[in-house]
């Protein structure tokens, strides 16, 4: 039986990139996106093929929508490649992260977050369907600042809230075809997201830490791990839903 197919939006590091291993430890072939790091994407995928499955990296900027039809013309084709006849799973996860107040937001900086937050996943998403199979899976990513308030945020939070509106529609319009449709928001991780600043500043670490019930800041691969368990079989009844990977931050 051939092998299940992943296509990950920026998953030349960090969280995609732990997603994607996850993945092919599960045996699932992966397709990772990346905007400009060739290098990057090439360890990712070498990574991937590490574990004994097929994997393979595509430039994709995810707030050029302009782009997205010739994007999906070399996934296709990735697809003739590899015999395969269409993707089972999508996780929308490229991001970048804009820290500024709510009063000195500039329209450049939201317009920013609207094309590569939203408007990305949403006609990138649209343009994938037909290849995307019946019975497949769709999780987009969100983050646990649609809950939680942190200042600084406001705009970016505004945008993944927006996703989990939409994470609900896409889930019921898509129930015919037996697609599901899920949003997963991490919490505070340790990556270079933001400049890295969760990562790389003590102080800020450790006042999250105080903050989450588990007594630490999350790490790349716990979300990877999420992010493979809610395209597992186990997980197939679970449809609409926004799973928050925190650790239980804020509670």
């Amino acid at each position: 039986m051939a092998n299940k197919i992943a296509l990950i939006t920026g998953a030349s590091r960090g969280l995609g990139r732990s997603a994607a291993e996850h993945l092919a430890m599960r045996g699932i072939d992966v397709l990772v996106t990346y905007r400009s790091r060739r290098d990057e994407a090439d360890a990712a995928v070498a990574a991937i093929e590490a574990a004994g499955v097929r994997g393979a990296a595509l430039q994709l900027d995810v707030g050029d929508s302009a782009a997205f039809p010739a994007f999906v013309q070399a996934v296709r084709e990735q697809l003739v490649r590899w015999n395969a006849p269409q993707l089972d799973f999508l996780v929308n996860n490229a991001g970048v992260g804009i820290h500024a107040p709510f009063a000195q937001t500039s329209e450049a900086q939201f317009d920013e977050l609207v094309r590569i937050h939203f408007k990305g996943s949403f006609f990138l998403t649209q343009a994938l369907l037909p290849l995307l199979a019946d019975g497949g899976r769709i999780l987009n990513v969100s983050s646990g600042l649609a809950r939680f308030t942190v200042p600084g945020y406001a705009a970016y939070a505004a945008m993944k809230g927006a996703v989990e509106v939409l994470t609900r529609y896409q889930a019921k319009e898509l129930g015919a075809r037996r697609i599901r449709v899920n949003t997963l928001a991490p919490g505070a991780i340790e990556t270079d997201f933001g400049g890295g600043v969760v990562r790389d500043n003590a102080a800020m670490n450790q006042q999250l830490a105080t903050q989450t019930a588990l007594g630490r800041v999350g790490l790349p691969a716990d979300i990877g791990a999420a992010v493979a368990a809610l395209l597992s079989d186990d997980t197939g009844w679970i449809n609409g839903q926004r799973v928050e990977a925190s650790g239980g931050m804020f509670l």
